[in-house]
């Protein structure tokens, strides 16, 4: 009865962040057909915002080694979301330190609607400090929590405590940045940034490396946590994220049409799924449960030895003794 009172609550937001976090595993090389269909089945889906990629500055990113939504400029989005009907909103990622807040347009002038700043605890007067100026200019903001696994209680616990008093954003998310977190561990957290964030939304943000992303989205539904984040087939940076058309049958509400994204899994997601890797495999779940960060797994899976799974193992466990 409990997940059935749940799966419909009409505050739950969708975030599909299948360009922004797929890219990772191809620098954002999609080609714009790919880009537009991806953004017009989202759309089409009745989900409540697609994630188009990054803000960074060119002067810090050679264009030639990344695809467009590297950059995320207005003329961008434009040229390929410009003549699409839009219904869902438009977001865009900004990391510290690779964008400069003073060419970020006022929203009046720009297609996007929403801008999620990534942060780790350490940095968090900076991202608070970046948030507040986006804020200013019109756009809706979260601050993305990443790696929670590794952050110390009480300076995670600082940290909330100063994005409630000090920041103007909208959403604070939990991000399990290395598939590492169980539905415990999410219910904890989850009800630690609820207790503390009382005047925000709380989102969710999860990486399958276990393959527990969709089963630790829905404790984080159960939990109350409003703003779920997802992409089709999990695509994302190593072993991906929680699947959009699981989440969107799960949720039960109709205003979601799952026969979109089922097209474009067909016409687009099939043939990528045999161009680049992403998803489940051993040496990403070796990763998740030791809760290191994937780029091992990922140089491994690159590499002439990408199933040697004892060896990575007894290596990642060696250093970790060391």
């Amino acid at each position: 009865m409990l997940l059935g009172s749940q799966m419909f609550r009409k505050e739950i937001k969708v975030l599909d962040c299948t360009i922004r976090d797929g890219g990772l595993m191809n620098n954002h090389k999609f080609t714009d057909d790919f880009v537009r269909n991806v953004y017009t089945a989202v759309n089409q889906a009745g989900v409540d915002y697609i994630e188009m990629g990054y803000k960074a500055d060119e002067s810090q990113f050679d264009r030639s080694e990344f695809g467009p939504m590297k950059f995320c400029t207005e003329n961008d989005l434009n040229r390929l979301l410009g003549d699409l009907e839009k219904k869902c909103k438009i977001s865009v990622m900004v990391d510290i330190g690779r964008v400069d807040p003073s060419t970020i347009v006022p929203k009046g002038e720009s297609l996007v609607d929403m801008m999620r700043v990534a942060s780790y605890v350490k940095d968090i007067d900076k991202a608070i400090d970046l948030t507040n100026q986006i804020k200013a200019k019109g756009y809706e903001t979260t601050i993305n929590i990443m790696a929670v696994s590794h952050a110390r209680e009480q300076e995670l616990d600082e940290a909330l405590q100063q994005i409630e008093n000090e920041s103007g954003v909208d959403v604070v998310y939990l991000v399990d940045s290395f598939g590492a977190l169980y539905s415990e561990q999410i219910a904890y957290m989850a009800q630690k940034y609820k207790t503390i964030l009382k005047s925000r939304e709380v989102g969710i943000h999860t990486h399958n490396n276990q393959q527990l992303a969709f089963s630790n989205t829905i404790e984080a539904i159960i939990q109350n946590i409003n703003y779920l984040d997802a992409t089709i087939l999990g695509i994302g940076r190593a072993a991906g994220n929680c699947p959009l058309e699981l989440l969107l049958g799960f949720l039960k509400n109709p205003k979601f049409d799952l026969r979109p994204i089922l097209g474009v899994l067909e016409t687009e997601f099939v043939r990528l799924k045999e161009e680049i890797e992403w998803g489940y495999t051993i040496p990403y779940m070796i990763t998740g449960s030791l809760d290191i960060h994937p780029r091992a797994a990922m140089a491994l899976r690159k590499s002439d030895k990408k199933d040697d799974y004892t060896g990575f193992y007894n290596k990642l466990t060696n250093e970790a003794n060391v």
